[in-house]
């Protein structure tokens, strides 16, 4: 009766120290790759996955995933996926430095796929990469630099409404929507949108170790197809998101099939919607309109 007994002890201790482990293992498993919602790849060597789609306005979300993936140990790879047309200069500027650093710091291949479009700012950023992989009939190119904002002082006199100013000089409310540009704030706003051209034409030229002057002749803005960019080196090779995964992990070194991750978009909820729509009336009801901004777009 007493061995019974404690046969049943032991096979409860073993139980519970088994259940015991599989909690514990799965909170650390959890943690780990939960964090920043993270999608859970396996373990071994990966290759990282960014999504970058849309207008590029902001560089933060994608920059914390290039640092997350760029010092992650398990990470030998890097793959862009860029669906955007661009956008605004800065954050196009900030995350092809931070492509950069990936590459010189952490000694990481960082591969470009090109869906629809790569164009513009969108463009700007593939250059700062080991390869640039584009489909056949990507839309891509477009470099240049465009400065665009709207006039409605003819509107505003046709209802009667002044708009009043009070500055300290000429071109202090230089973008006012209330008038027409002078020629002076025209003379002032060219000279910058070349300089921003300028250190486009850089950035191509470094990154696809191109003639300035070769470059000139096809950054006047026009957009080129996958296979156009191809025959103007403007892109390393043709292919889909596939093959830039593995492209990524033959450059690593990885060997067989590549473990891939990548961060889980959270959905958003209808609080979120109801905030983003609170704060575009707040900004129209208080006159908040964003004033004229250089941007790397098509």
């Amino acid at each position: 009766m007493a061995r019974k007994r404690d046969v049943v002890i032991a096979v409860i201790i073993v139980f519970s120290f088994i259940l015991t482990i599989g909690f514990f293992g799965l909170i650390f498993l959890g943690a780990f790759y939960a964090e920043d919602d993270v999608g859970f790849g396996g373990f071994g060597e990966k290759v990282a996955v960014i999504e970058i789609s849309g207008g590029i306005y902001e560089s933060a979300p994608v920059i914390r995933q290039l640092k997350k993936w760029g010092e992650s140990s398990s990470i030998k790879a890097l793959v862009l996926h860029i669906d955007s047309p661009g956008g605004a200069v800065a954050p196009s500027q900030e995350i092809y430095n931070e492509i950069l650093r990936i590459r010189n710091e952490e000694g990481k291949p960082v591969v470009v796929s090109m869906s629809s479009v790569a164009a513009s700012g969108g463009y700007l950023i593939s250059c700062a990469a080991d390869r640039i992989m584009a489909n056949p009939g990507t839309m891509t190119g477009s470099i240049g630099v465009i400065l665009q904002f709207p006039t409605v002082g003819r509107l505003l006199d046709k209802v009667g409404v002044d708009y009043e100013t009070v500055k300290s000089g000429e071109l202090k409310d230089v973008g006012s929507y209330s008038r027409r540009m002078t020629e002076n704030e025209r003379k002032m706003l060219t000279a910058m949108v070349t300089d921003t051209y300028e250190q486009f034409v850089d950035v191509v030229c470094e990154g696809r170790q191109m003639e300035r002057e070769e470059v000139y002749r096809i950054a006047d803005g026009s957009i080129f197809s996958g296979r156009q960019a191809m025959e103007l080196n403007l892109v390393d090779t043709l292919g889909g998101f596939e093959d830039a995964v593995r492209l990524a992990a033959d450059l690593a070194g990885i060997e067989g099939e590549p473990r891939l991750v990548r961060e889980i978009k959270k959905k958003r909820g209808i609080f979120d919607i109801l905030g983003n729509l609170a704060g575009d009336i707040k900004e129209f009801a208080t006159g908040e309109i964003q004033g004229p901004r250089v941007m790397y777009l098509y």
